[in-house]
């Protein structure tokens, strides 16, 4: 695929990826909150109403320890992770800017080395579309990690991805 519009220093192809080949797709988890010693720690714990009103976010809400990381299903999500809602709110995205966790409405996207986080981050109205069009569920929508996994985008050279990313960072 080559695109009509491009930055005049760029002409090879886009190459289609799956979103699986060219991230880790990782879903999140909550401490039970019985135990006291799981929550209000120094580990920023997100969920999806805290979501897709900023491009980027730094603290949560509610907070968990290391030891409610341990004793549950959620991750310590690396800075740079695109926070992607799945579950009863789909698509909505932010970047995160420090290490954090997130509940089990999310399945988070950690960019390969060859992939832009901001040019990923800009595809969210593709990623949102798909997110609607293959989620199931009686009480509510959700979109599982292996469906996700197979949403196929369009990626330029890895220059070309950062110099869109940053053109699109201005507006």
């Amino acid at each position: 695929m080559k695109p009509k519009l491009r930055f005049k220093e760029f002409s090879d192809e886009w190459e289609e990826k799956k979103l699986g080949d060219i991230a880790d797709i990782v879903g999140g988890g909550t401490p039970s909150t019985e135990i006291a010693e799981y929550w209000n720690g120094d580990v920023q714990w997100f969920t999806p109403t805290e979501i897709g009103n900023k491009r980027s976010v730094r603290y949560s809400k509610r907070t968990i320890t290391h030891l409610g990381v341990e004793k549950s299903s959620a991750k310590l999500l690396p800075k740079n992770t695109i926070l992607l809602t799945t579950r009863a709110s789909l698509g909505d995205m932010s970047i995160l800017l420090n290490e954090a966790c997130t509940n089990q409405g999310f399945q988070s996207l950690i960019a390969n080395p060859t992939v832009s986080v901001d040019f990923l981050y800009y595809c969210q109205p593709k990623i949102k579309n798909y997110c609607y069009k293959f989620a199931s569920g009686s009480t509510f929508l959700e979109i599982s990690k292996k469906q996700l996994s197979k949403l196929k985008l369009n990626l330029p050279s890895l220059p070309e991805q950062e110099k869109i990313g940053q053109f699109l960072s201005l507006a």
